[in-house]
């Protein structure tokens, strides 16, 4: 029984940090600047090219 716990507590604690770095390595991919979603906003035909043009002065205006 003694093995067994030698053997399983690494094998545990290794799951632990594998799903961990998973999990913050799925948040930080998700991040995009606002002109990137703003540009891909345009690109689907979400916004018009008055609106999209209205956004980005905005949005250099806070730069």
């Amino acid at each position: 029984m003694m093995m067994w716990s030698w053997i399983l507590i690494p094998v545990v604690l290794v799951l632990v940090v594998f799903l961990y770095n998973g999990r913050n390595r799925q948040n930080t991919e998700k991040r995009e600047n606002p002109m990137d979603i703003l540009d891909d906003r345009f690109a689907k035909g979400e916004i018009s090219k008055e609106e999209y043009e209205e956004q980005k002065r905005t949005l250099n205006t806070k730069n």
